[in-house]
């Protein structure tokens, strides 16, 4: 079997969580970001880019 190239994405939590909804709390958890310069790396999918959607004035988001 060929392995098939997943691209993936790199998400940097940048701003506190203190003061965000709790739905944006637990969106930052499930990328697997607790305290600020927190680095995730993620598939670039279309779950992913909801959540990064959802907190993208707290986090930075590059390739990877």
């Amino acid at each position: 079997m060929a392995k098939t190239s997943v691209e993936t994405v790199e998400v940097k939590l940048t701003k506190s969580l203190i003061g965000s909804k709790k739905d944006q709390i637990a969106t930052a958890y499930s990328l697997g970001l607790h305290k600020i310069g927190d680095v995730s790396t993620q598939p670039d999918n279309a779950q992913t880019q909801g959540k990064i959607k959802k907190i993208s004035h707290l986090i930075t988001v590059t390739k990877a």
